[in-house]
């Protein structure tokens, strides 16, 4: 079906636009929600599994620093699976297993260890504990070896540290405390910027070594001596090394990098008999465990772009059809309305939707519009219809007076002032309908006297009903009132009154009469005349209409009173009802807000 509307302008357009357009964003954001979320995973991963593996490597080398065998590390590495949920393997340096934390993964060992255990030969780190030292040093600090000290140097050095820290708050008001050494010494550390003690609290013990130390000192000078002839270095004499393994004060200015190596080489053939030999650890993930892998090679690039291509071609095709089947009923009813004819061709309603309300409600509007076009063309016919007899009768008597064919007289004077009168009627009704239809007919309400309006508007009434045999009668309470325009609702009662007499055979009953109601005020006019159709209630209120076609204007009335009683009442806010049965009574209700 075609269309006078362009395409980029069109609602099947915009709505593939918006589709594709969250389409993208929402690939986007999801893509760049995975990456960040694979990238923060993998970072944690990895940050995880690399304190895992320094804990790992760090336990063990401390075991093998304060044991001379790998005897018995098997429920130290069992805890270490246990709390970091690797699978651990500890070998000799030919594979040997010494301990694993499960039985089937000693079995099949990975091509590569993951460390090599060795106390010895430890990677440097800034992050390890070198027991107060600054050297960077490749041996573990917990390796101590002849170092260690027995309980009596241990008590001894740890007064001595007490005597200090005493010391100083007494002397300096400073906070010190004791720490011990992988050795057992006892070492001070002094709260603030200044770490150094006052001569006047400096202890004799504490700055000089043990007779354990000293005699382990002693061997490892042995050592470097030794290293030293061996590598044909100048050694300083004498060759004094202090506790923390520096050359002492008398050959500093002959100690160089070479010197350092040897006591190092010194140090760890001193501590080989006391420490754990090499081993080879093999780390596994758990059973089960996928590393987190995020490709973004060409080949998973292109997996990506052909997905988002997919994504974008369903969400296209999916929204024409969807968009395709919107549209098509919107088009109907287009074309409907800009039918050549002019008349509205109901559009059938296939879905229950909003499209379908919208179609079910313009062939309401529809179907509303030409019963309103209709009903103006029939009330312009009737206005015409009306005006014409009495213009008509007003021109053929001034024709045949003028042409000599009648006498003016006062009869016919008269008879033209009634014709003049019938004119001037029909025109203010339909003056105060167009009023009331533009919703500026005027109204000047105060309260009213029920009961006295009542009979005020009979007895303009009764002189008529006499000369019909109708008998009249009112029935309203006392001291009911109703605030109202009390020309207008004159008119209503005076409008319904007429009618009544006029419907009412002789020997007849025209009742007038009001009463309260919940929320209103009723007034109500009934009698006992010929009565209106069941067929006919819906319709007596429309204009032009008379209950009985052979009725003239002059005693039918002009048709537009029972329209005029319906819009007054409405502009007070009130309604009107009409009940009847046939040639027994016919009743009108007029209900009036309190």
């Amino acid at each position: 079906m075609g269309s006078d509307v362009p395409f980029r302008n069109s609602l099947l357009f915009r709505l593939l636009l918006t589709s594709v357009l969250i389409s993208l964003v929402s690939i986007g954001a999801t893509a760049w929600l995975t990456v960040r979320s694979t990238t923060v995973a993998i970072q944690q991963e990895r940050g995880q599994d690399l304190t895992d593996d320094a804990a790992i490597q760090s336990t063990l080398e401390g075991y093998a620093a304060t044991h001379r065998s790998w005897h018995g590390v098997e429920r130290t590495v069992q805890n270490l699976a246990r709390s970091t949920g690797r699978t651990l393997v500890l070998t000799t340096r030919t594979r040997r297993v010494l301990a694993a934390s499960r039985e089937s993964a000693a079995e099949r060992l990975p091509r590569g260890e993951s460390a090599v255990i060795d106390p010895l030969h430890i990677a440097p780190s800034a992050d390890r504990d070198t027991g107060g030292t600054e050297r960077s040093s490749r041996i573990d600090p917990r390796a101590v070896g002849p170092y260690r000290l027995p309980a009596g140097e241990r008590t001894a050095l740890l007064r001595a540290a007490r005597t200090e820290v005493t010391c100083l708050h007494d002397l300096q008001k400073t906070e010190a405390f004791i720490v011990e050494e992988p050795t057992g010494r006892p070492a001070l550390r002094v709260r603030g910027a200044r770490d150094v003690v006052p001569p006047l609290c400096a202890s004799k013990a504490l700055g000089s070594p043990t007779p354990t130390e000293a005699a382990a000192l002693r061997e490892l000078t042995g050592l470097v001596r030794a290293c030293g002839t061996r590598n044909h270095l100048r050694l300083p004499r004498p060759l004094t090394l202090t506790a923390d393994f520096q050359v002492g004060e008398d050959g500093a200015a002959e100690s160089s990098p070479a010197l350092d190596d040897c006591v190092e080489e010194g140090r760890r053939e001193q501590l080989s008999a006391h420490v754990a030999p090499a081993a080879l650890l093999f780390v596994t993930g758990p059973p089960g465990r996928a590393t987190a892998v995020f490709d973004l090679s060409p080949s998973g690039t292109l997996r990506v772009l052909l997905t988002t291509g997919l994504v974008l071609a369903a969400t296209v095709a999916v929204t024409v059809v969807v968009a395709t089947r919107l549209v098509r009923p919107l088009r109907a009813l287009a074309q409907a309305a800009r039918a050549p004819s002019g008349r509205h061709l109901p559009v059938p309603v296939t879905a229950k939707d909003e499209t379908g309300h919208l179609a079910a409600a313009l062939n309401d509007l529809s179907e509303r519009r030409e019963r309103t076009d209709e009903q103006r063309r029939v009330m312009v016919s009737d206005i015409a219809h009306e005006l014409r007899t009495p213009l008509t009768n007003i021109r053929g008597w001034l024709d045949a007076a003028q042409d000599g064919l009648a006498e003016p007289d006062a009869d016919l004077l008269a008879s033209l002032q009634e014709e003049a009168g019938l004119l001037q009627h029909i025109v203010d009704d339909l003056q105060v309908l167009a009023a009331a239809d533009a919703g500026t007919l005027r109204l000047h309400p105060r309260v009213l006297d029920l009961r006295e309006l009542v009979e005020q508007t009979m007895s303009a009434h009764r002189a008529t009903a006499r000369a019909g045999g109708v008998e009249t009668a009112v029935l309203a309470p006392g001291s009911l009132t109703v605030t109202a325009d009390p020309v207008r609702l004159r008119q209503v009662l005076g409008n319904l009154l007429s009618n009544a007499i006029r419907h009412t055979p002789p020997g007849g009953r025209v009742t007038l009469g009001a009463r309260r109601v919940p929320g209103a005020v009723a007034i109500e006019v009934g009698d006992t005349g010929c009565g209106i159709g069941e067929e006919d209630l819906p319709r007596v209120f429309d204009r032009f209409w008379r209950a009985e076609r052979s009725r003239s204007r002059r005693t039918g009335g002009s048709g537009l009173g029972l329209s005029i009683v319906r819009q007054l009442v409405r502009a007070h806010g009130g309604d009107v009802l009409v009940r009847s049965r046939p040639y027994e009574e016919t009743v009108f209700t007029v209900r009036l807000p309190c």
